[in-house]
């Protein structure tokens, strides 16, 4: 099976009220979601604000797991918390699922907005500007 097919059918399921778990690949969500070792549960996309991480289409060409940064209407715009720069931006309608929980290595599911991860996230929304230092050390442990 593709990636592709495999995230048509979650957001399939999803559609149909079923929470679904989701390997993610790739780092663009470090450090709070490590792609090949963590997966994430999706669930239906209710009140969406920004801070929330979402399953969409973005930019008219792929599927990325990214935190929302900006509201305007039905305008959203993404960035992955692992990105220096760079954003994708999509429709409100575009948003496939809500990322509620990670899954970790010990398989039990970690909430995604409980308080030291919201907190945890402002900060690193702060820590833009030394972000590339952080994220080598990060790597490099």
């Amino acid at each position: 099976m593709t990636d592709e097919r495999i995230i048509k059918e979650a957001i399939r399921l999803v559609g149909e009220g079923v929470s679904v778990t989701l390997p993610v690949n790739g780092n663009s969500m470090l450090p709070f979601i490590v792609g090949g070792k963590e997966s994430v549960i999706l669930q239906s996309p209710r009140d969406l604000w920004v801070g929330d991480v979402v399953l969409a289409w973005a930019d008219g060409c792929r599927y990325v797991v990214h935190r929302i940064i900006a509201i305007d209407g039905d305008a959203l715009t993404l960035m992955g918390d692992g990105n220096l720069s760079g954003t994708e931006h999509c429709m409100l309608n575009d948003v496939k699922a809500k990322v509620t929980h990670v899954v970790g290595a010990d398989e039990r599911p970690h909430n995604l907005y409980c308080r030291w991860r919201c907190m945890a996230v402002r900060l690193w929304w702060h820590l833009r500007p030394v972000r590339r230092y952080l994220l080598e050390i990060y790597r490099r442990l």
